[in-house]
């Protein structure tokens, strides 16, 4: 249980004790290092950010809960830090369910997309939406992904294809980031389709003539990706693109071997990107690559189990000393917005253990997103993003089928959902429909 005495923003102090188990994060710095878990476990932040972390009886007697504006009882409950999803397209209009009928029936995500469905039939949605239509789709997004735990979120553009709409989009992730507990990470994926009116190669000259120079402007996207793919963006297409962002000061974030094996995890590696996501059909040398670049690999198994596909070599690329990162791939094509059934699925379709899972949804996916070092952890200089677990242990996360595992979900040290649901606060970093 959770309590706000009403203090002021200055000095503002957080207690949670009674933790049964406490994970703090990794045992060090490398991704897949141990998760180091503490029994009986308590934190204090103030201001925002962990100053101690320690078993309950050290905190409540070196800092009293009494003096704390917001203390939480965590009653024997497991408290992990709060989850970063490195890959979403979670602003975008339209509605896609009826094509999830369809590639029941059969259909391929290919078939679709040469049809003018898929990608292409929500670029055309999205074109008409207006900008406060977007603000408020993924505004209600959010509210979905925080409640099930998510307090750092990436979002791409890419539903555009041209210049206008897809800064269009950067814009709603600007205004919706400045005013939603989730912390938003923009990334550009002007070539995530090519748009009906124009060819590949005509498209990439706009990509790098135009689109790119107006994103730079924007000065809101901090990665550019592109969809490197048999029938989408050739390898020497995706490094112009990618190679054009690097001059314009975004880093590179590849869609590689997603649906077949064209090279784009090679070509992640080549130019050191932050990561290198999907990875489907990578081989054992790709990931070798991917190691030797420090490039994170980032694996969506949502996207295989939703599109009927083998998942991703996860147990492989552990071995092989690869910071495995999960994410969602929210989006028309994948419509889940919760990282523990990420973690569900990464458990039970790629056998990685719930330790590994945890680990890939906060450290190695802040890693992803080349985010400071303490995000995804919970220790002293981290920032207090925390998560209430339904259970007495953080395997609950991925154990739990029948709904959301996490009863209370804090950011910055402020109670911001809590029973599946987000709640307000008092804080103006919060507002609960701000705009800018």
């Amino acid at each position: 249980m959770s309590a706000e005495n009403g203090a002021g923003t200055a000095g503002h102090k957080t207690i949670v004790y009674n933790a049964g188990e406490l994970a703090v994060g990794p045992e060090g710095s490398a991704g897949n290092d141990d998760l180091r878990v503490l029994t009986d476990g308590a934190l204090v932040a103030v201001d925002g950010t962990v100053v101690s972390v320690g078993s309950s009886e050290e905190i409540t007697r070196s800092y009293p809960p009494e003096n704390a504006d917001t203390v939480i009882d965590a009653d024997g409950d497991a408290v992990v830090p709060g989850f970063v999803d490195p890959h979403t397209h979670a602003v975008f209009a339209g509605d896609r369910s009826d094509e999830f009928e369809a590639k029941l029936e059969g259909t391929t995500y290919q078939e679709l997309l040469a049809d003018g469905g898929g990608i292409l039939r929500t670029v055309r949605a999205t074109r008409e939406a207006s900008l406060e239509e977007l603000v408020a789709n993924l505004r209600t997004h959010l509210d979905v992904m925080l409640a099930h735990g998510t307090t750092t979120a990436e979002v791409k553009s890419g539903y555009g294809l041209d210049t206008d709409t897809e800064c269009r989009l950067l814009e709603a992730i600007s205004i919706v980031d400045d005013s939603h507990p989730v912390d938003l990470v923009a990334t550009f994926l002007g070539a995530h389709a090519v748009p009906p009116e124009t060819d590949a190669d005509a498209y990439v000259e706009q990509v790098i003539d135009e689109q790119l120079l107006a994103v730079a402007n924007q000065g809101i996207a901090r990665f550019c990706d592109v969809f490197c793919e048999d029938g989408v963006f050739s390898v020497e297409q995706s490094r112009r693109v990618l190679e054009a962002g690097l001059e314009f000061g975004l880093t590179p974030k590849v869609h590689a071997e997603e649906l077949s094996h064209l090279g784009g995890t090679k070509l992640a590696a080549d130019l050191e990107a932050a990561s290198a996501d999907h990875l489907l059909y990578s081989s054992e040398d790709d990931i070798d690559a991917l190691v030797a670049a420090n490039t994170v690999p980032v694996l969506l198994p949502g996207t295989a189990f939703g599109l009927g596909e083998s998942y991703a070599d996860a147990r492989g690329m552990l071995e092989a000393g690869a910071p495995v990162a999960l994410a969602t791939d929210f989006n028309p094509n994948c419509f889940g917005r919760s990282m523990t059934f990420t973690q569900t699925l990464a458990c039970v379709g790629m056998g990685m253990t719930p330790a590994e899972a945890l680990l890939g949804s906060t450290t190695n996916a802040a890693m992803a997103l080349d985010l400071p070092g303490e995000t995804g952890r919970l220790e002293p200089g981290a920032p207090a993003d925390f998560l209430v677990v339904d259970g007495p242990r953080y395997a609950h996360l991925a154990y739990q089928l029948d709904g959301n595992p996490v009863r209370t979900v804090c950011k910055d040290g402020r109670v911001v959902a809590e029973g599946g649901r987000r709640v307000d606060t008092d804080s103006d970093r919060f507002e609960a429909e701000g705009t800018r």
